[in-house]
């Protein structure tokens, strides 16, 4: 988290320029006159990374993320330890003499996965790691127990439908990267469903594994039954995928004690450092306060929460004040699909004209490389320019698709009257 820090150089950075940068119909600057500009922030692009890498306040962020994540732990949407942790957050906000910090309600889902085991019945006994996925139904009492069709893929399923109906799906698909394999967990038990299963347990969405499941979010389409569904371990989908080949029949006895509660009050935390010339416009900068339920969000996202708020402490600390209101929201539940930042963007939306960026840090905390970044291609030169400022730490790369749950609602409304730059996706941490 020692690179922090450059989270907010792009913004700062990005605001500094004046409004002729952002609004196309006002701008008479050449391309020339913008990047003297940004060079003239070299000064101030030092000096957040002095503070930040090698200054005082250089694992500040760790620091605060480790006395949250030690004393509240998960932060599953709907429970008593999310609430907990957005009080929290909202009196250190408070605390660390930001701006406008306020809560801001929404309702959110409240599911708990409850006690859950799987037991291979046939060809032998051997008792399984898993996790429930978001939102899945439970057992009938007493559970499930049925043979199992293992699969690599949809395709697969579909080819052999006629096999499926009564089993329990399990499906093997290799890992290709985390968006195209994660389909699998999202969309598994509707297509499960769709062939007659009863049940759907999924590999865990990881390139590697030591024998230990992953949970996440899935999503039941209208019409389709609904289907128990959960993600097993690389090892056991591997294994039962051998002995499918050879012939084998498996059968499985799966329990799952999962609930879903009526929806309940949460909340947006916000807060701001007040722009000095163009305070009605915004800056955003966000991470996601929830997590799911079976470890403490450290790194998804209490570590994009942290760095979005250390952004705005480096700013107050060095007592610099941009030229727009840059504003902190650390969403909730966010894990069930984006639930706070759809009704953030629902709650705001009148007013999109007036957000010239938007950043979103959900991708990991590890070693960052460069910025992702959606926008136009005279917005991308000037962001490479802005880049340039990172060098004396190689960070300087400026890829594509910048996107992110929270923060697509914005992207895909094209944030009109800011045409050249539609939004800003925090780094791709992944060298």
């Amino acid at each position: 988290m020692r690179s922090l820090f450059f989270l907010f150089i792009v913004h700062l950075l990005a605001l500094g320029s004046g409004k002729a940068i952002f609004k196309n119909s006002v701008s008479q600057r050449t391309f020339q006159e913008i990047k003297e500009e940004i060079a003239n922030y070299e000064d101030v692009a030092k000096a957040i990374i002095n503070l930040a890498v090698y200054g005082k306040y250089q694992n500040r962020s760790y620091e605060r993320l480790g006395l949250l994540v030690d004393t509240v732990g998960p932060r599953l949407s709907g429970s008593k330890n999310l609430e907990k942790a957005i009080q929290i957050m909202y009196q250190n906000l408070q605390q660390d003499g930001l701006e406008n910090v306020h809560l801001e309600q929404v309702r959110i889902p409240h599911w708990e996965r409850g006690e859950e085991s799987a037991v291979m019945l046939v060809p032998r006994i051997h008792k399984m790691a898993i996790l429930g996925l978001g939102s899945s139904i439970g057992t009938p009492p007493g559970g499930i127990t049925a043979e199992v069709l293992v699969v690599a893929s949809f395709d697969e399923l579909q080819r052999r439908a006629s096999e499926a109906r009564g089993k329990i799906i399990v499906y093997n698909q290799p890992y290709t990267g985390y968006e195209k394999t994660v389909q699998y967990r999202m969309q598994g038990a509707v297509e499960a469903a769709k062939v007659g299963a009863v049940a759907s347990l999924i590999q865990s969405v990881a390139s590697f594994s030591i024998y230990s499941p992953h949970t996440g979010a899935q999503k039941y389409q209208d019409g389709v039954p609904k289907i128990p569904t959960a993600c097993i371990t690389v090892e056991d989908a591997e294994m039962m995928s051998r002995m499918a080949s050879r012939g084998n029949k498996i059968v499985i006895h799966l329990e799952m004690g999962a609930k879903t509660y009526p929806d309940t009050d949460s909340f947006n935390t916000v807060a701001e450092i007040t722009g000095s010339t163009y305070p009605e416009e915004v800056v955003l900068v966000s991470g996601h306060l929830d997590s799911w339920d079976v470890g403490q969000g450290a790194l998804d996202d209490g570590g994009g929460a942290f760095i979005s708020w250390e952004a705005l402490s480096l700013v107050k600390d060095l007592g610099l004040r941009p030229k727009r209101t840059l504003r902190l929201v650390l969403w909730t539940a966010e894990e069930q699909g984006g639930i706070g930042a759809s009704q953030y963007y629902e709650l705001h939306k009148a007013n999109v004209s007036k957000y010239s960026l938007v950043m979103e840090s959900d991708s990991g905390t590890f070693l960052p490389t460069g910025l992702q970044f959606t926008g136009s291609d005279k917005a991308r030169a000037i962001m490479k320019e802005v880049m340039n400022l990172l060098q004396p730490l190689n960070v300087t790369k400026v890829f594509s698709n910048g996107e992110g749950t929270d923060i697509n609602f914005w992207i895909q409304a094209g944030v009109p009257g800011v045409p050249v730059v539609t939004g800003i996706d925090v780094l791709s941490f992944y060298q």
